[in-house]
């Protein structure tokens, strides 16, 4: 009597092991044909451009000096007499007088004392310069050659070296994201076939930023007319057999 007890307890509880393995059987196969029927490949796509800058600025900077303070209307003129110079220079090389801002010219003075703090010498300056926004990049380094022989006539000039830039990204960021995609889909066929698979339809994609830096720099984007522009897409695609 009580062996027929524990067999009628033992079958529903083998039927029940039964039923959870084949439920995880199934579980787990399910798993598996979905991961299969998902294969993918993920491959990224570099595009390159060689561009040149299509917009510059540049800033020149003069100053004029003297030793009291009835110098300085005298250093006014001497300081106006400056700035039109160089205007002379940057518009005779080619540039309109809209892609030439003339600064303010600004006074300050240095004052020397001694020990027992009576003054005994004092340093006015009135400095000022010219701003050039101009889309003439090429004018640029020949006038900066123009702009320093001033120096040679003795005017006190700082030639600041001029910043780059290039404003065309939209122009060209749709050719390059479509070549990006064309060789991200190269890397991932060559992957492909040495799975013994074929590449399919996009399945996810990744835009990377666009970089600008001066053409053969790792980094900066303002002291070169020639620029490197290149963006990197991840793509993954599905593979097929």
């Amino acid at each position: 009597m009580k062996d027929f007890f524990r067999s009628t307890q033992l079958i529903p509880a083998l039927l029940l092991a039964i039923g959870i393995s084949l439920a995880g059987y199934f579980v787990g196969k399910t798993l598996f044909n979905a991961k299969v029927g998902i294969n993918t490949a993920e491959a990224k796509g570099l595009s390159e451009r060689k561009v040149l800058a299509d917009s510059a600025t540049w800033r020149i900077s003069f100053s004029v000096e003297g030793k009291s303070k009835s110098d300085i209307p005298r250093l006014y003129q001497e300081a106006e007499s400056n700035q039109q110079a160089i205007v002379k220079i940057l518009t005779d090389g080619g540039l309109s007088k809209d892609e030439v801002e003339l600064g303010i010219i600004d006074h300050s003075v240095r004052e020397f004392r001694d020990d027992n703090n009576q003054l005994v010498d004092q340093n006015h300056t009135l400095s000022g310069s010219v701003l050039v926004q101009t889309q003439k990049v090429n004018l640029i380094k020949n006038l900066r050659t123009s702009v320093n022989q001033l120096v040679a006539q003795g005017m006190d000039l700082t030639n600041r070296t001029p910043s780059y830039h290039f404003n065309g990204l939209n122009e060209i960021k749709p050719d390059m994201l479509k070549e990006a995609a064309r060789n991200a889909r190269i890397a991932a066929t060559e992957f492909a076939e040495n799975a013994g698979a074929k590449v399919g339809r996009i399945r996810h994609a990744r835009q990377g930023a666009f970089f600008i830096v001066d053409s053969g720099q790792s980094h900066g984007d303002t002291h070169s007319l020639e620029k490197d522009v290149r963006v990197v897409t991840t793509i993954e695609f599905y593979l097929t057999d």
